[in-house]
């Protein structure tokens, strides 16, 4: 008898991990319909597709493929980058449907951490083939320029400590790094010309430099180096280098129109930017442990393509970089001030303004909310890190499997809280959904105007802390009607906007409790330090179109000091960014932020409308099938509970 137990046990307990297994594939074939629009079937195929088996998990293309060959001949392995599936295709529907009945529930190592594969079969894999990229204009890559020799001599350069012609080491928060000739100071990308460094550059480098202006890639000879030492996961913020500090010197790019190339750069290469690529385009490194490259001449200077039959991860090492720069004596004049530090410097003092059409709406919301949060992401994601209780208590008290969508997700941190729902978040942050997909969950980028997710499917969706950074009343009506649209009949919506009222039933909000005496001797000196910081991300707000130039903004925006009482409804909040904390969570993840060091604090600031008593109700009852649930106030925010009628 009790034998006969042990066994009911057993077998209770192996159909509880068949039943997990089977969720975790339906949800990985949902995964696959959206990121990918291709549905899995029912049936056995010569195709699979590997959830958890792709190259955003850290799995490379030889560890997946010595593992599939293990049940037959693989004809091809299709690995988008960054994305947590990958497509297998074999030889015969034998080998097919061994692989799907073995690999199921199968644990495989990925960049040291264990990931668990699911398994399911589709028809067919389509992608669209991308045009060829070609390097940014002006970009030049030589490789072998630096013999294995010379480089272990060069590198003695970081090594030295005492050299009296080097500026003292320092250890920053992404690399190690050494000026010579003039300091790079990070807290305004520039160098002091009045406090050159004693000894210039390092003798050492003078055959670097002949090589170069003696094949045209310098002009003339440089009279500042900086040297950086990045351990494997550090990198640089995506930045474009100060214009008025550096002629043309000697990566990911990305151009203002969204164009992103990625750039592979062999050891002991020389990557020579000029022209556009140097003045336009920004480069960057993102901070991770591996990078996606081809597979076919991995070391070899080239553009990462978009075949998918040809990526896989390359693990990083210890890497240093030497780049030379040629001080600038004089303004720039390039042909790009759209982005030039030179020739938006009196244009910089000009206040942004209440917006009076659509055009400026969108043009405010771009500089002073896009763009921050795209800058601040990593630190951002470091301070929001515990859900709010009643956000919570809404996602627990929602049906098990119910479809949930939270519209401005951020980091992601309400996106776990449930495990019975099947929840997928959104956010206007490429940086943010970034962190959202390193921590496995289901988010992708996107507008909160404009979600790309059918009318009438989502049992609930959240947008908290979203609708009041819209910068006029009809975009914020356009965002809850675009929550409504969304939502089955009967479905529910929690919505949380920032309160003007931070004084509530004779309570301060958690947000006034905070105001410490170390903060407002910071914050007092907003107004002046707005000037200095804040509009260097903007556009210049004067040059408005035609049809808007006889009616004039309204008054300009105030710069609110952090922990005090709301003065006006429309105003910009200062962010100060900092170093992400060491308990943080995002060490290794991709962050943007400008080239400045995080001891120097630097400021920017984000649009907001925060709402008065009764206002968010007001909007949503201009909507004809919205009916409110019901609405309430939590710590400094109004919040309603809406459902859209049947």
């Amino acid at each position: 008898m009790e034998e006969t137990c042990q066994h009911v046990l057993e077998r209770d307990k192996l159909d509880k991990e068949s039943k997990k297994r089977a969720r975790k594939q339906m949800r990985a074939a949902h995964t696959v319909l959206r990121h990918a629009g291709i549905s899995t079937v029912s049936h056995a195929t010569q195709s699979l597709v590997i959830a958890n088996g792709g190259l955003g998990n850290g799995v490379s293309r030889e560890r997946l493929l010595d593992m599939l060959k293990g049940f037959g001949s693989v004809l091809s392995l299709l690995m988008p980058p960054n994305k947590p599936y990958a497509f297998v295709r074999y030889d015969s529907f034998e080998d097919a449907k061994m692989a799907f009945l073995t690999l199921n529930g199968c644990k495989l190592q990925a960049e040291g951490q264990p990931v668990t594969l699911y398994v399911n079969f589709v028809d067919k894999v389509d992608f669209k083939e991308h045009s060829t990229q070609s390097l940014p204009p002006g970009l030049l890559v030589v490789e072998d320029f630096v013999s294995l020799e010379y480089e272990q001599e060069l590198l003695q350069l970081m090594a030295l400590n005492t050299a009296t012609q080097a500026a003292p080491k320092k250890s920053l928060k992404h690399r190690k790094v050494k000026h010579y000739g003039y300091e790079f100071c990070y807290d305004n990308n520039n160098v002091d010309l009045n406090a050159p460094l004693p000894g210039g550059l390092p003798i050492i480098c003078d055959d670097v430099i002949d090589e170069c202006m003696k094949n045209g890639y310098l002009k003339s000879k440089p009279d500042q180096l900086t040297i950086n030492q990045y351990e494997p996961g550090q990198g640089i913020p995506p930045h474009i280098d100060t214009h008025s500090a550096f002629e043309d010197i000697v990566m990911d790019f990305k151009h203002p129109d969204g164009q992103n190339v990625s750039v592979l750069l062999p050891q002991r290469s020389l990557l020579v930017m000029k022209g556009e690529s140097r003045y336009l385009w920004s480069h960057g490194i993102t901070p991770r442990k591996s990078d996606v490259v081809p597979v076919i001449n991995a070391d070899a200077a080239q553009i990462v393509s978009s075949d998918l039959g040809n990526l896989t991860l390359n693990k990083r090492e210890t890497r240093t970089s030497f780049t030379f720069r040629k001080v600038r004596q004089t303004p720039c004049n390039c042909v790009y001030p759209s982005v030039c530090d030179s020739q938006s410097a009196g244009k910089l003092n000009v206040p942004p303004s209440v917006p009076q059409s659509e055009v400026d709406a969108s043009r405010l919301e771009q500089d002073f909310v896009h763009k921050v949060y795209e800058e601040i992401a990593g630190h951002f994601s470091s301070t929001r890190h515990s859900p709010w209780p009643k956000v919570v208590e809404f996602l627990k008290s929602l049906s098990s499997g119910a479809l949930v969508v939270d519209i401005g997700c951020g980091n992601g941190k309400y996106l776990g809280v449930n495990k019975d729902l099947y929840m997928i978040g959104c956010d206007r942050s490429r940086n943010l959904v970034e962190i959202c997909r390193e921590r496995q969950f289901q988010a992708f980028v996107s507008d909160a105007l404009s979600i790309p997710i059918r009318d009438g499917i989502c049992d609930a969706c959240i947008s908290i802390a979203v609708i009041h950074h819209f910068s006029t009343k009809e975009r914020r009506l356009a965002a809850i009607k675009e929550l409504m649209r969304i939502l089955k009949p009967g479905g529910k919506a929690l919505i949380y906007v920032w309160a003007l009222e931070q004084e509530y039933n004779n309570k301060k909000s958690k947000y006034l409790k905070e105001n410490k005496a170390q903060l407002s001797q910071i914050d007092m000196k907003e107004a002046k330090h707005y000037e200095l910081t804040s509009i260097t991300c903007t556009h210049n707000m004067e040059d408005t179109s035609e049809d808007t130039a006889e009616e004039p903004f309204q008054a300009e925006l105030t710069v609110h000091t952090n922990r005090t009482s709301f003065l006006s409804k429309d105003l910009l909040v200062p962010w100060h960014l900092k170093g992400i904390s060491k308990n943080s969570r995002e060490t290794d993840k991709p962050r943007v932020e400008s080239d400045i060091e995080p001891q120097s604090s630097a400021v920017f600031h984000r649009y907001y409308h925060v709402f008065s008593k009764g206002e968010l109700e007001e909007l949503c009852t201009k909507i004809e099938c919205v009916q409110i649930l019901s609405s309430y106030y939590d710590q400094g925010n109004w919040c309603v509970i809406i459902g859209k009628l049947l």
